[in-house]
């Protein structure tokens, strides 16, 4: 019966540090299922709340220690509701020198929070669409790397950076 109420105190305890992100505007995750292939985009359809206010914009990672590699490469493209497109190739350091995964967490998982845009105003009214996939090269290679080990799953988020 004792271990029924950790269980449950757990879930209550986890359910209030959720509620009480005040920052979050939107936050999705979809997995990943075995590996990440290099044609596959993860979407987000997002409808912002107003077109007046400032937001920042991150793209969650969650990865495992099958991930080989110290840093990532990806491709973030963001579609406005009038067809407007602005594409993205960023790179994120995912382990310091030492091959220890950056990123938090006590298990084998780690969550990584990376910066994509800071201080974006949605002027436009309607739904937006951001897709992400990888653009990952080993070194010397000219072809990108086809089927991407441990990252468990991506996420979209947006905060409002004037509640602190």
């Amino acid at each position: 019966m004792r271990q029924n109420n950790s269980w449950l105190f757990l879930l209550i305890v986890s359910v209030l540090m959720i509620s009480c992100d005040t920052n979050r505007v939107f936050d999705s995750y979809k997995p990943i299922p075995n590996s990440w292939h290099k044609d596959s985009i993860v979407s987000f359809k997002i409808t912002p709340p107003d077109t007046t206010n400032k937001y920042n914009l991150f793209v969650n990672l969650r990865n495992t220690n099958a991930y080989k590699y110290s840093n990532l490469h990806v491709i973030v493209e963001m579609i406005f509701p009038h067809g407007k497109t602005i594409k993205d190739t960023l790179e994120y350091r995912m382990a310091d020198p030492s091959g220890k995964f950056l990123g938090t967490g006590y298990t084998d998982v780690k969550e990584n929070k990376l910066w994509y845009k800071e201080n974006v105003i949605f002027n436009e009214t309607g739904t937006y669409t951001v897709n992400i996939q990888h653009a990952m090269r080993e070194n010397g290679k000219v072809n990108g790397v086809v089927s991407l080990d441990g990252i468990t799953d991506v996420g979209f988020r947006i905060e409002n950076p004037n509640s602190n």
